[in-house]
């Protein structure tokens, strides 16, 4: 590229999703001077392209902001794929809606359970308590479902795998150091681990 060529800039909320972090976050980082702010003369920040990858590749995004991103895809997924009755999972095909519901609820229940762990810095956190609560939840609703255990594992498994799948996109779409991306890996396979071993054991165990 010519290096007199106009550069890219991009607006506030542009860069903050590019970078993954809140918009505030941003706007914090600019008024600290970690990077460069240009102000048009209506008065809205602009970051040029340049300067945003560059903070990118040089500060490694905040616990609670790596959270963030992957709660906002996490959702986004998992919301697209329970809307279309065409994909929706098999063992929900066949659930009314308010039981579609309850699984919903469990199901968020063990998406925030994931984003707190990933943001805590005990890898023995009481939160892994909490998750092995959901998977016996899980264990309950589907016997009470007449479900066999391959599908109560499947249940548990369907919102593991939006966060998974998730944070694999996360290095590409927010520049998340490598070494970052597979603690974030590691941490949710620490909670799905958790939350199968109680569904499995939900099952062995007359309640």
């Amino acid at each position: 590229m010519n290096d007199k060529e106009t550069p890219t800039y991009l607006s506030l909320s542009a860069a903050s999703r590019l970078l993954g972090v809140h918009a505030s976050t941003l706007r914090r980082w600019a008024d600290e001077g970690a990077v460069p702010v240009y102000i048009t003369p209506g008065g809205h920040r602009r970051f040029a392209r340049a300067d945003i990858l560059a903070l990118a590749a040089r500060r490694p995004l905040p616990a609670q902001s790596l959270s963030n991103a992957l709660a906002s895809k996490a959702l986004a997924q998992t919301r697209n794929e329970l809307a279309n009755p065409g994909v929706a999972p098999a063992w929900m095909q066949e659930m009314s809606e308010q039981e579609r519901q309850t699984w919903r609820r469990v199901g968020q229940q063990l998406m925030g359970i994931v984003l707190r762990y990933v943001s805590a810095r005990d890898e023995h956190s009481p939160l892994l308590d909490e998750a092995r609560a959901v998977g016996r939840s899980y264990a309950r609703l589907a016997r009470m479902a007449g479900l066999p255990l391959s599908d109560a594992i499947a249940a548990a498994l369907f919102f593991r795998d939006s966060l998974v799948e998730a944070a694999m996109d996360l290095p590409e779409e927010a520049h998340v150091r490598p070494s970052e991306s597979a603690r974030l890996l590691r941490r949710i396979s620490r909670v799905a681990n958790e939350v199968q071993l109680a569904v499995v054991a939900g099952y062995e165990t007359e309640e």
